[in-house]
């Protein structure tokens, strides 16, 4: 299963589960995919947070399929709420922070600095920076490797 950040026109984030990522495009083509909030079906991809497991949080198998995101026909997760979210928002800060410290802000450069990188062009190295909807589309389409910079309560403010 591929898990995929999905925003609708309206900008309401989702996450949707796949079993490829042809059946998304198919789903999506056939307007099967659709916004939980307005029930649009003009659905695209955004930039997608890493899955990070440590010693410490890793789950054994039992507790994983007991805390697996249900699914909607459309493909919709139905996730769980986080029982220690203050946690969860922690452990966003750290990675958020060690991707920063650890890498060059390429700014409104991003999708043609990331595709340099992919192409092998320049020698390769951890950025960041600003890409539109459409430039995150066409990265992920070109098959270029992309996770946005993890969000936190208080860039919403």
């Amino acid at each position: 299963m591929i898990k995929y950040s999905l925003i609708c026109e309206k900008e309401h984030a989702f996450e949707g589960w796949f079993s490829t990522g042809q059946d998304f495009d198919q789903q999506n083509r056939r307007n099967l995919v659709n916004c939980p909030l307005c029930n649009s079906s003009n659905i695209t991809k955004t930039l997608m947070a890493p899955s990070i497991s440590t010693s410490k949080t890793k789950l054994q198998p039992s507790e994983q399929i007991k805390n697996e995101p249900t699914s909607s026909k459309s493909g919709v997760a139905n996730s769980p709420a986080p029982e220690n979210f203050q946690e969860l928002v922690e452990k966003v800060r750290e990675l958020r922070s060690n991707i920063l410290e650890n890498s060059k802000n390429v700014g409104s450069r991003f999708p043609d600095e990331a595709r340099k990188i992919h192409y092998g062009e320049v020698e390769k190295h951890s950025i960041y920076g600003q890409a539109s909807a459409q430039d995150f589309k066409e990265l992920v389409d070109e098959g270029v490797n992309i996770l946005p910079i993890p969000t936190l309560p208080e860039d919403n403010n």
